[in-house]
């Protein structure tokens, strides 16, 4: 019986694709060593924000672009961002038949928590782990093991769901068994070169794989 499973938060409970994308869009609108487009930021979508400020900009110092990025991203927020379909009913079940729930996310806390709490869900989770909450991001397992920690919860009793390979590389680094999600934006084969333990379709999906009757599918 599974005892934990964390979320990762962009583009796997949180619809907010869009958001961040308008966001990188909106910050980099000027010219830069190579374009950047929807095609380019996709890809790299997971990783922290520095990192890809960095490697789009060309530059080492990015405060600036980080707190445009964040102006645009906090006025946009609530316009753009929702849970994908069937994310509160599922994790309700799921706290009611006694797994315990956690966020694993690359975003600081404050849009972390704006997101959790406009969607109306942030009351699910027992533990909530942020980029700032960490020294080393992922695909480092150090999110993880925190999450865990703080639910009380062994490595080999919970489940890391996420849409990138940050989140199936994190699992791993940390002993934790993985789901990928088929609504990733990066494709699902993109995902299964990383081999998830599971990819699943549909977020309900997770209750015969913690164990919550029906059959499951890998």
């Amino acid at each position: 019986m599974i005892q934990a499973v964390l979320f990762d938060l962009d583009g796997t409970i949180l619809d907010t694709n869009e958001l961040i994308i308008q966001s990188f869009l909106h910050t980099f609108d000027w010219d830069t060593p190579e374009p950047v487009t929807r095609e380019r930021i996709i890809p790299n979508m997971g990783r922290p924000l520095h990192e890809q400020m960095a490697d789009f900009s060309g530059r080492e110092q990015v405060e600036d672009l980080i707190m445009k990025y964040r102006a645009f991203n906090i006025t946009r927020h609530d316009e753009l961002v929702t849970a994908f379909p069937h994310v509160p009913e599922t994790l309700a079940q799921l706290r009611e038949a006694g797994v315990k729930l956690g966020v694993v996310t690359s975003k600081i806390r404050k849009t972390t928590e704006m997101g959790l709490k406009l969607t109306g869900i942030i009351g699910y989770f027992d533990s909530i782990v942020t980029v700032e909450d960490v020294e080393q991001p992922k695909p480092h397992g150090e999110g993880i093991l925190r999450a865990l920690r703080e639910l009380g919860v062994d490595a080999s009793s919970a489940l890391m769901v996420g849409d990138s390979h940050y989140d199936i590389e994190a699992a791993r680094n940390a002993g934790v068994s993985s789901v990928g999600v088929a609504w990733s934006l990066k494709g699902v084969e993109y995902l299964r070169r990383y081999e998830p333990a599971h990819v699943i379709d549909d977020i309900r999906e997770l209750l015969p794989i913690t164990g919550i009757g029906g059959e499951s599918n890998a």
